[in-house]
């Protein structure tokens, strides 16, 4: 899967935001098994790297994700080695709208258009500036 990188400020961390959908009907599934990730998913998700993940999930399935991680195609890689994942991404398949593939590989990135912290930095006088 063609990924881009998203820069971040800082050297190591990448904050990543992507899209996927899900049928509409499906909505309520997804958010249920959202609510309820299981317990080894969600420690490979942390021990793969997956940072201040978040979901969220409209009523006309548009699914909006946003993740921090030193490498995501390395987190990436990481993850669809572990059984745990490949067991996930088979119960999230049928809900997904759009795609036959895994959500894991459907993941459709959107790039950064605005940083408030890295604008804010980059205009802010230093202290003592005149």
């Amino acid at each position: 899967m063609a990924m881009t990188q998203i820069p971040d400020a800082s050297p190591v961390a990448q904050h990543v935001c992507f899209r996927l959908r899900v049928h509409p009907d499906a909505v309520p599934a997804y958010r249920a098994a959202h609510a309820a990730v299981w317990p080894d998913m969600l420690d490979a998700l942390h021990e793969t790297g997956w940072r201040d993940y978040r979901i969220f999930v409209a009523d006309d399935g548009t699914v909006i994700g946003t993740v921090t991680v030193d490498d995501l195609d390395a987190s990436l890689a990481a993850m669809a080695a572990r059984d745990v994942n490949a067991r996930w991404q088979a119960a999230m398949q049928p809900l997904l709208a759009g795609t036959d593939r895994p959500a894991d590989e459907s993941l459709e990135l959107l790039p950064l258009a605005f940083d408030l912290d890295r604008q804010r930095t980059a205009t802010t006088p230093s202290p003592g500036a005149a």
